[in-house]
């Protein structure tokens, strides 16, 4: 069920809201969060899409904040609200906001009213996000905070400002994006011979922040040299490339040589192919919202992880890799 409520105010909102429950008997007890989502006029739906997808592991209420962030002209001061329930919410509750002018100007008052009594509230912003998201008027808010640096302006640099900002409940869809090749990296360091890396070699896409922060991790953990160049491929792929792990027995290797599936290589074992699928916003999003405390690796990979990289000043220039 879809309720509009064109050129409104949160008031109307929250007696609407009140009002469905008990006609529908929607019922709000079973949420167990406040999703916020903070997103540009006319780019709505795909976060909608993903949160009522994730919803189905994370019953929750759904507030969608869509405004200007680009600026533009100025506009009297509107608030068009819509209220999904149903079907078209998945197993949440969708508020979503357009607001206009003035209106867009207060982020924080427009969500306050609407949040779930003692449950916890994160913030999303799928689009460009606030340069210190933990001192924005949402942020302030949020037990978690996640940004999408693949959406900024300069992917790779947003990750190196936010290591300069970080604030526990931070963090980014760049560092999700990894799990499955964490997960891989580690099965394999589990396995004989147990030989002490030596270096490790990462690459990826230019414009792959993802591939910036494994090469953070891997120097965190390892506490080795860790080259991380970037390359662009004639088959145009993005995102991490491949990793190399060197020991004196010989490399473990790493690399995506399909879109879904990676080679696994080692010495003395035969190789595998590898189901490494490029993670979807739902997915990246369901596993940010299974864990509500501090996210303390991801705090410390981005922290001290990426300043060592930094700091070792290895190659980290485009190459041309034919």
């Amino acid at each position: 069920m879809i309720v509009d409520l064109p050129d409104s105010n949160i008031s109307r909102v929250s007696k609407a809201l009140v009002k469905i429950r008990e006609e529908g008997g929607v019922v709000a007890l079973g949420r167990v969060l406040t999703l916020v989502i903070s997103t540009n006029l006319g780019h709505e739906e795909e976060a909608i899409e993903a949160a009522n997808e994730a919803s189905r592991e994370h019953p929750m209420r759904v507030i969608v904040i869509s405004t200007d962030h680009d600026g533009g002209k100025a506009e009297e001061a509107r608030l068009d609200a819509q209220i999904r329930v149903g079907g078209d919410a998945g197993a949440s509750e969708v508020i979503l906001l357009r607001a206009y002018g003035e209106m867009a100007s207060d982020e924080e008052g427009l969500v306050t009213g609407l949040l779930l009594p003692d449950a916890p509230v994160v913030a999303w912003w799928p689009g460009k996000a606030p340069a210190v998201v933990s001192e924005s008027p949402l942020g302030r808010i949020a037990q978690r905070r996640i940004t999408d640096a693949a959406a900024q302006s300069n992917p790779r640099q947003s990750i190196i400002d936010l290591a300069g900002t970080y604030a526990p409940g931070d963090t980014d869809f760049a560092w999700t994006r990894l799990t499955l090749w964490r997960t891989q990296l580690a099965a394999a360091l589990d396995q004989p011979p147990y030989e002490p890396i030596t270096s490790v070699e990462v690459s990826g896409a230019a414009d792959s922040p993802s591939t910036l922060l494994l090469a953070a991790w891997l120097r965190l953990q390892l506490q080795v040299p860790v080259d991380h160049s970037l390359t662009t491929r004639a088959t145009g792929s993005s995102g991490i490339h491949g990793v190399k792990l060197h020991r004196a027995s010989g490399a473990i290797e790493l690399e995506r040589s399909l879109v879904n599936v990676a080679t696994l290589s080692q010495p003395g074992q035969p190789t595998h192919d590898l189901s490494l699928p490029r993670r979807s916003l739902r997915d990246c999003l369901a596993e940010e919202l299974r864990r509500l405390d501090p996210d303390t690796l991801f705090g410390n990979v981005v922290k001290s992880g990426v300043s060592q990289l930094r700091a070792d000043g290895v190659s980290s220039s485009p190459a041309e890799n034919n």
